[in-house]
């Protein structure tokens, strides 16, 4: 297109000769910018994110208490039957101890014979001290 065309004028000499056509505003002016940082206020606020965490730690923490009053009800269950069982195993233990005792004891006469002056089943230490026997193997296999 032809600047005849666009200003309805025949033919110009210069830019000079064109009629000034500025741009204005708006009858009644434009509209406010918006300029301010506005964060839209979107999900539970920062004291119902307090209060759920508060409540989901305190009802962690009444499950646990649970737990452990249920563990420690089993633990004293064990204990206390273990309580009942121990005279029965300690007898029987003792019953063991004596019979091994008595076979350590034919050992030692049997092996000892020879020595002058030597006690079958006398302590050889003299510490004055009582010391209870070794309730392990008395006799091992590999002498």
């Amino acid at each position: 297109m032809t600047e005849a065309v666009i200003r309805k004028k025949a033919g110009m000499a210069s830019v000079k000769d064109m009629p000034v056509l500025q741009d204005g505003p708006p009858p009644g002016g434009f509209a406010p910018v918006r300029f301010a940082r506005r964060i839209p206020t979107k999900g539970p606020s920062a004291m119902a994110i307090f209060l759920a965490a508060f409540g989901a730690f305190s009802w962690g923490m009444y499950q646990v208490g649970k737990g452990n009053k249920i563990r420690r009800a089993l633990k004293e269950e064990k204990y206390a039957a273990r309580r009942a069982i121990l005279p029965m195993l300690q007898a029987e233990e003792d019953e063991r101890f004596v019979k091994e005792w008595k076979k350590y004891l034919e050992e030692e006469a049997k092996i000892m014979k020879d020595v002058p002056g030597w006690k079958v089943g006398e302590n050889v230490y003299h510490s004055g001290r009582w010391m209870p026997p070794a309730t392990g193997e008395l006799r091992p296999d590999v002498w």
